[in-house]
């Protein structure tokens, strides 16, 4: 069986549609002086944003990466300005268009949290109006942070040579910014910008993949560090041993259900709107949808596309693990606001 969150989640399911609407009403009209002027203010402000908190530094600094991290995570203007479902993913055509092209959806906290915190940024930026997708193009020269540990990656990109060669390769991060909403509806990266990357570094060879998307290192800690919100999350946070333990009874129902067979990252299904559900951090953003799915029974579904609802058994057992899943998530989340709020008090 095979498994389409996209499809099936109303706001998700509506996504594409929306985007091909505001491609073709706003390419008709194009935008207005006002909005020319909203979007450059727009660019200069993410621009110069990412170049303060994750500027250019040493492509293996793990204490850039971690700064950067967390201010991206933490409230920052650029997480605000991001859609509530972001796409996410490399550009591998220049002239496809984003309809055609394979992106990730992510939430906010996900992207913010462990794929922009990869790339460093100087401020540099250009914007141009794309007419065909009736969006703005803003895009932010930037490098590769290739000699993290393997562990400060959301998943082993090496799995696919090409994607790990264009992700060391990167030079630009563009940004698709939608006037009506004021926010950045899809994200890439790319190695076909016009200007080398800001920071050269040689490439690392891509390691052996041995198939695992999680594993244990030698201290038998769970890997990749970044997936278990280590870094995000202060080390006192009461709830982190439970994130890790409930995600991992999660993931044995998302294994009944046959979750794990479409929603990693190669992709098996080919789906142009890929759902990430294989660590805690990509479950966490995606948790609320899968629960309506699975509520609705639209998931999953059979290699025709046609809805095979779970059984009762499997279906009951997967709501109420991933619903006290769900439950952890906001406890957590609820603990660092709380924390961080004397904090924010005494710098004002």
């Amino acid at each position: 069986m095979k498994f389409s969150i996209w499809r099936q989640a109303t706001a998700a399911s509506t996504a594409l549609a929306l985007l091909a609407a505001s491609a073709s009403t706003n390419a008709a009209s194009g935008p207005t002086p006002e909005e020319w002027r909203d979007a450059r203010a727009a660019a200069a402000g993410l621009a110069d944003e990412l170049a303060h908190l994750c500027p250019v530094a040493a492509p293996g600094s793990q204490s850039e990466f971690e700064s950067c991290r967390k201010g991206l995570y933490n409230n920052s203007a650029f997480r605000d300005k991001l859609n509530p479902i972001v796409l996410w993913g490399r550009q591998r055509n220049a002239n496809a268009t984003l309809a055609a092209t394979s992106l990730t959806q992510f939430a906010p906290d996900v992207l913010t949290g462990m794929y922009l915190p990869l790339f460093m940024f100087n401020g540099k930026h250009t914007i141009a109006y794309i007419e065909g997708e009736g969006l703005f193009q803003i895009r932010l020269a930037t490098a590769f942070r290739n000699r993290l540990a393997p562990g400060q990656f959301p998943y082993p990109f090496w799995h696919d040579a090409e994607k790990w060669a264009t992700y060391q390769g990167a030079n630009e991060v563009i940004l698709w910014w939608d006037p009506a909403p004021g926010r950045v509806k899809v994200a890439q990266f790319t190695a076909m910008g016009a200007q080398p990357p800001i920071a050269i570094s040689e490439p690392v060879a891509a390691p052996k993949f041995d198939g695992q998307w999680m594993w244990s290192d030698a201290q038998g800690k769970s890997q990749p560090k970044v997936t278990l919100f280590d870094g995000l999350f202060s080390s006192d946070n009461p709830y982190l041993v439970k994130l890790e333990t409930s995600y991992k009874v999660l993931a044995l129902r998302l294994r009944e259900g046959q979750c794990d067979s479409c929603h990693v990252p190669n992709n098996p299904d080919k789906s142009k709107r890929l759902v990430l559900l294989q660590t805690p951090v990509h479950a966490a953003g995606e948790i609320q949808r899968l629960l309506k799915a699975v509520r609705d029974d639209r998931m999953p579904r059979d290699e025709f596309g046609i809805e095979s609802p779970l059984d009762a058994k499997t279906k009951k057992a997967l709501l109420e693990d991933g619903e006290a899943f769900a439950k952890v998530v906001d406890a957590a989340k609820r603990w660092e606001a709380q924390a961080r709020e004397p904090t924010l008090a005494n710098s004002q």
